[in-house]
């Protein structure tokens, strides 16, 4: 299968902690995300998921202990015609209690079943949540 075309290139780590995957609010927006950001130039998507947890969660990270969920695209947020290429990594372990840093003003965890007040990142609703559920990570 050839790869979608993008404009925007980002890296994020999934953790499941107690059967529940992990998110972040950044400071000033409504809905919630996987964390991780854009890749800097020269960066692997695995080093990009080490830095993002460390900046946005406070937690350490092995490149050993990530392992590769998938690709996910769509259109970027907020950015009208630009489309979003996201590779995805299960954190199979960390050091650390996450905490909620830099531009990050909350970090809520969430089952499958999502509250209809919560507004999540289509990426995560539609393709991460759906994926872990599928393996028995979450409830």
């Amino acid at each position: 299968m050839d790869e979608e075309p993008y404009d925007i290139y980002k890296a994020s780590g999934i953790i499941v902690k107690d059967r529940q995957v992990l998110t972040t609010r950044s400071k000033g927006k409504s809905f919630y995300i996987q964390p991780g950001g854009k890749l800097e130039v020269g960066e692997t998507e695995t080093q990009a998921v080490v830095r993002e947890l460390r900046e946005e969660m406070g937690i350490e990270v092995d490149e050993a202990n990530l392992e590769k969920i998938g690709d996910y695209f769509t259109d970027a947020a907020g950015q009208a015609g630009k489309r979003l290429k996201l590779a995805a990594y299960l954190v199979k372990d960390f050091k650390g209690e996450p905490s909620p840093q830099s531009e990050v003003e909350e970090i809520r965890s969430f089952s499958s079943q999502i509250p209809e007040c919560v507004e999540l990142a289509s990426i995560l609703e539609h393709d991460i949540i759906p994926e872990l559920k599928s393996r028995g990570m979450i409830d």
